[in-house]
């Protein structure tokens, strides 16, 4: 009789654990107050200037990743085509938000994110847990990220917003992805690019929350700008973590070994 994954059950866990978690709070509405961003400086007649023109980086971090598809093995390629669309389509999302911070407009930034997130995590999963459960999950979960944002618009509209379920989808996969990388041993992701992505991706939150004390200490650049070039640059190192080449002999292991097995 087959052992127990004890590190699969782990990371099962984890998730069961931080989704009843975040269900078991109060709904969590759209702080007004999260629109008002230190730097509102108008340039050229660009409002807000600076936090508008700094999300071009994701657009060419999503160009360059569409010019070296060939790069990417077949097994993951529909994930990372994803991926590479949802970071471009970030570029024009965020940009139009911050043309004129709103609740409404903030849901056309944070739409084609859920879609990013969503692709990486089931290529995660079919990287270090089972190519065909990644797979199958890869439009699933692309569907419940957009439904989360659905599902905030709706509540929004409703006059009692409720964002718990877009916030599993931005961190839940920010918990269990290192897990995986820890605990499971990979078929196609280059490690060191998705650990550098995560970094950079932790950089940009906490520059986020540091907004106006950067603004205030830098005066030319604010923590928001700041974290879009950061963003954009962990988009950069999770898009290169596709980059691989293929592997020599074998065929695809439809479920990865564990840390610590031999290949």
């Amino acid at each position: 009789m087959p052992q127990p994954d004890r590190k699969l059950l782990w990371i099962v866990a984890v998730a069961i654990a931080a989704v009843s978690g975040a269900f078991a709070l109060d709904p969590v509405p759209q702080d007004p107050a999260y629109h008002a961003f230190a730097d509102a400086r108008k340039m050229a007649g660009v409002a807000n200037a600076w936090n508008v023109l700094t999300n071009l980086p994701f657009l060419a971090v999503g160009v360059w990743g569409f010019a070296v598809l060939r790069q990417v093995p077949d097994e993951l390629r529909t994930h990372y085509i994803v991926l590479c669309a949802g970071v471009m389509l970030v570029a024009f999302g965020s940009a139009y938000y911050h043309l004129e911070p709103s609740t409404w407009t903030l849901v056309w930034d944070r739409l084609p994110m859920t879609v990013a997130f969503m692709a990486l995590f089931s290529a995660v999963i079919a990287d270090r847990i089972s190519w065909l459960a990644g797979r199958g999950l890869l439009w699933p979960s692309v569907a419940l990220g957009i439904t989360s944002i659905a599902w905030w618009v709706h509540t929004e509209q409703a006059g009692a917003g409720d964002l718990r379920a877009y916030g599993v989808v931005q961190f839940l996969p920010m918990m269990l992805i290192p897990m995986m990388l820890l605990l499971r041993q990979g078929q196609w992701l280059r490690a060191p690019w998705l650990w550098a992505g995560l970094a950079a991706y932790l950089g940009a939150k906490l520059a986020e929350h540091f907004d106006s004390a950067i603004f205030t200490a830098v005066g030319g650049a604010s923590g928001h700008s700041l974290k879009h070039l950061l963003a954009a640059l962990a988009s950069a190192f999770v898009i290169g973590a596709f980059h691989t080449a293929r592997r020599k002999e074998g065929t695809v292991r439809l479920f990865p070994a564990e840390k610590g097995d031999s290949p």
